[in-house]
């Protein structure tokens, strides 16, 4: 079968095309295009926000108030880089840190109002109209097939580990 060693019996590749590039290398690249379309669309509006702050607005968004400690897991931060960006959007008057109600040594971490107004006024609107324009070669069920695809393949890694 094309595509399978034969002393391995996993697929390597699922491609014909000498030289083409594999599965893990297009989906590096598709995430570097999809960062770099993010931000530029995010500037085209008028904001300063990297991908990183971007994801932590989201994750703010999605998760309401958490510790700094859950926010960096969700977005996949090391305590110091998560640090720094904390003080970059609270500078920008995106997030605070507030006390946390059961634990004073405890800082809890949530959107402001002008926070959750860009989250929802523009940098959604950005990255659907980011994601709207990486899949408008593909037919309806083409996007699903393609995230019912990436979903399988998240789970398997999180399977094995």
């Amino acid at each position: 079968m094309p595509g399978m060693n034969q002393n391995d019996p996993t697929p390597t590749s699922v491609t014909n095309e000498p030289g083409a590039p594999s599965l893990g290398m297009l989906i590096t690249m598709v995430r570097s295009e999809i960062v770099r379309a993010i931000e530029a669309e995010l500037a085209s509006q008028g904001l300063d926000l990297s991908f990183t702050q971007y994801l932590i607005l989201k994750k703010s968004q999605q998760l309401g108030a958490v510790s700094a400690t859950e926010l960096a897991r969700a977005v996949e931060l090391d305590g110091g880089a998560m640090t720094r960006q904390l003080d970059q959007l609270e500078r920008k008057g995106y997030l605070r840190r507030s006390p946390h109600e059961q634990d004073r040594r405890a800082l809890r971490i949530e959107l402001t109002e002008a926070g959750s107004t860009i989250w929802q006024n523009t940098a959604s609107v950005c990255s659907q109209r980011v994601m709207n324009a990486a899949q408008r070669s593909l037919s309806p069920a083409e996007q699903a097939q393609l995230h019912d695809y990436l979903e399988r393949m998240l789970q398997a890694f999180r399977d094995k580990n």
